[in-house]
């Protein structure tokens, strides 16, 4: 899996984007189909800002997408992928009913 971790009109802390990486690497125990993730961090103002990271996961064929805010862009970062963790069970739980469909197909065939 490729990880890039971008910040958008500021230079992001190394700490924080390592962070990011760790974070994101947690996702390959759960699906190892993951192609690409891509991390954006960004504000929206400079003083007393919300701090916004969102996650990108290209998974075959389809994008798997999450954006958090809060005050802090750990715990953005957190619920992020808390989110992409959700919707990537959703997303393999689909491909195994597809499978278990396609595999009940051709047993009544035969």
């Amino acid at each position: 899996m490729t990880i890039l971790v971008t910040s958008r009109h500021f230079k992001a802390h190394q700490s924080i984007v390592k962070y990011a990486e760790e974070a994101v690497q947690g996702l390959e125990r759960y699906y190892d189909g993951i192609i690409r993730c891509e991390v954006i961090l960004s504000f929206e103002k400079k003083r007393k800002s919300t701090k916004i990271a969102e996650v990108i996961l290209s998974v075959y064929k389809h994008k798997i997408m999450a954006e958090e805010r809060s005050d802090d862009f750990l715990k953005s970062i957190d619920a992020a992928t808390e989110k992409t963790l959700i919707q990537l069970k959703k997303f393999k739980d689909r491909l195994h009913k597809r499978d278990r469909q396609i595999v009940r197909q051709v047993r009544e065939k035969v």
